[in-house]
């Protein structure tokens, strides 16, 4: 769709919305034509602050664009949980009707219960968004998995999205947390930053203090080729991480060999046919009959990886939903949502991302570092 044409289309929905917020919501509420052009202005404010998010970017001056952002992002979550709230609570006042039950008091109550519920909603997840990501255990059973391996641990951050309001240091506690771990070696599937290199390279600087046994490795995300991927790949080389596209590496490690491999995000193909995404190139000359752990950003990966004959599969992508009710939605497009799974004889584990896109919210999908630890079967 062209620019233009999209940001009609945005804003007519935009209006729409927030038309129906007002309809369904104002007469409602008690406190007058005071109260009602607050709302309204509230309403009005909203409609601009929203695609402002996403459109701060363009504004040069940085300190500005970041403020802007941070003002819409956070416009935009509390947004979204009223929208859902309201239309949960039409399809309440429908019942009510129907059974006879309706009455001004119930109309009321529960407006005023749907923008207190959003404001509350609001700030716990913007407080789960913006304090360190907890440590998630998993153990990952591989068959024929060498003994010398059993308990080898990769830690797994994903999903982070350095930009407008994560910066250096929310990422240095992460960085910090992850050292702490003692990994055998440390994994960053994608979705890394939102920007260029030019306008976040002092924020992503921490990546450089990563410490693991056998070192980092990233994989790209469909964000970095928002961000011009070509440009992040040299910046991380340089940070000291190892960044696989659509190859592999071999782990030596207390005498046994980690076969270890990296693919380019899922959609890569479309912004760069030479980086399209390609598990099979990527175990190309592997030696036969080891242990094969694949990072791919995005669980859909999946089944191409299966057919290439890996055993393990670690992702991101799908930040567990962040927010109620978006965990419903990701199925539309992902296989899993978050966790271990399995695809015929190999293990998927998608994390529910390590920060945040978009609103600073979380809410019923924590963030997480992951340790994941493989166990012989």
């Amino acid at each position: 769709m062209p620019p233009r044409k999209f940001l009609i289309v945005v804003t007519v929905l935009l209006s729409l919305l927030h038309l129906y917020l007002g309809l369904r919501l104002l007469p409602a509420l008690p406190g007058g034509p005071l109260t009602h052009l607050l709302g309204i202005g509230w309403l009005l404010l909203s409609w601009l602050l929203l695609p402002s998010a996403l459109l701060a970017r363009f504004i040069p001056q940085r300190w500005l664009a970041d403020g802007v952002a941070w003002v819409g992002m956070l416009a935009m979550g509390f947004f979204s949980s009223l929208l859902l709230l309201t239309l949960l609570r039409d399809l309440l006042l429908l019942a009510a009707s129907l059974g006879g039950l309706s009455s001004p008091s119930l109309a009321q109550d529960s407006a005023l219960a749907v923008i207190g519920l959003a404001a509350l909603i609001s700030l716990i997840g913007f407080v789960n968004a913006r304090r360190l990501a907890t440590v998630v255990e998993v153990e990952v059973p591989l068959k024929d998995l060498p003994a010398a391996l059993h308990g080898f641990s990769i830690v797994q951050i994903s999903d982070i999205h350095v930009g407008p309001t994560i910066k250096r240091n929310y990422l240095a506690r992460i960085v910090h947390r992850v050292n702490a771990l003692d990994a055998d070696l440390v994994a960053i599937t994608g979705d890394l930053v939102d920007g260029r290199v030019r306008e976040l390279q002092a924020h992503t600087a921490p990546l450089a203090e990563l410490r693991a046994r056998h070192g980092s490795f990233f994989v790209t995300g469909n964000h970095e080729y928002y961000s011009n991927a070509a440009e992040w790949i040299v910046e991380l080389r340089r940070l000291g991480l190892r960044v696989l596209l659509n190859e592999h590496v071999l782990i030596e490690h207390a005498g046994a060999t980690l076969l270890l491999a990296g693919i380019t995000d899922y959609s890569a193909g479309h912004f760069d046919p030479a980086q399209a995404s390609d598990p099979q190139a990527a175990l190309r000359g592997a030696p036969a009959a080891l242990t094969k752990v694949l990072l791919a950003h995005q669980p859909r990966s999946a089944e191409a990886a299966a057919s290439a004959g890996f055993d393990l599969q670690i992702s991101g992508h799908t930040h567990g939903g962040q927010f109620f009710p978006w965990n419903y939605f990701v199925p539309l497009q992902q296989p899993w949502t978050a966790g271990l799974h399995r695809l015929r004889q190999m293990w998927v584990y998608v994390s529910r991302g390590t920060g945040y896109w978009g609103p600073p919210k979380r809410f019923g999908a924590p963030s997480e570092i992951t340790r994941l630890r493989l166990m012989r079967a």
